[in-house]
């Protein structure tokens, strides 16, 4: 269109529906200039959009995977806290029975071995000690108890003679066998690669008690009165001890 002044006015043309926003008409030479959309946006688009679609299934996933993360680390953390007290708690407590025996009994020919045991005994209690802090376990608050406990049962066995203290030897190295038994599969069936430390040290010991119970068979300990019911009395008191200090 000429509006006599020499100026073309050429109308701007749009297709709606098209992929195109406008196409001109270039005021001079009457050729269309198309404006298509940028690749990139298409592409920013396209991202954007699968994005929201899987942001939300991704994040649930990474937050349940933490949370599992988090409830297995509680697990193991509890796992250790328990052993570790319980342990410790044992050992205090084998210690005060071979303190009670030697009382009674230092000054015999059985005095010398029953103070060899209390010696490793006090190795043992040592140990975990060093592991308390280490594995940032706690003591039971039993200790008081186990500590006036221990010492009564060991002088009461070693009353009625060398045999009854070996009685109790057996008794209650039996349960502490077992006991060790137990941790060590525990242990593996958690993660033996990164236990192997601990289970390595628990096997030393629990084959340092086995020598205990060894050597109370060997000094005559089922010649004890009453040996069957009092190393099944024995037993029973040291499996109690194990559960309450698993847990106080």
């Amino acid at each position: 269109m000429d509006t006599g002044q020499g100026i073309s006015m050429t109308p701007r043309i749009q297709f709606r529906g098209s992929p195109y926003d406008t196409m001109d008409t270039d005021r001079h030479c009457g050729t269309k200039t198309c404006q298509p959309p940028c690749p990139s946006n298409i592409i920013s688009s396209a991202v954007e959009k699968w994005t929201r679609k899987m942001s939300l299934p991704l994040a649930c996933q990474l937050c349940c995977r933490r949370l599992s993360q988090q409830a297995r680390n509680a697990r193991k953390r509890a796992m250790l806290d328990r052993m570790i007290r319980v342990d410790h708690a044992g050992e205090f407590g084998a210690d005060r029975i071979y303190a009670g025996q030697i009382a009674v009994l230092g000054n015999t020919p059985v005095g010398p071995i029953i103070k060899e045991m209390q010696n490793q005994e006090k190795q043992h209690l040592e140990e975990f000690e060093k592991m308390l802090p280490e594995y940032r376990a706690r003591p039971t608050v039993l200790l008081p108890i186990w500590n006036v406990a221990g010492f009564v049962l060991g002088a009461g066995s070693a009353l009625l003679g060398k045999e009854g203290a070996m009685a109790c030897t057996v008794a209650v190295e039996t349960v502490i066998e077992d006991h060790y038994n137990s941790q060590i599969r525990e242990l593996m069936e958690d993660d033996t690669e990164e236990h192997r430390p601990l289970i390595q040290k628990i096997k030393q010991f629990r084959d340092e008690e086995k020598d205990h119970l060894d050597t109370g068979l060997l000094h005559d300990a089922e010649k004890a009165p009453f040996y069957t019911g009092l190393t099944e009395v024995i037993k029973v008191g040291c499996r109690t001890a194990i559960w309450l200090s698993e847990r106080i």
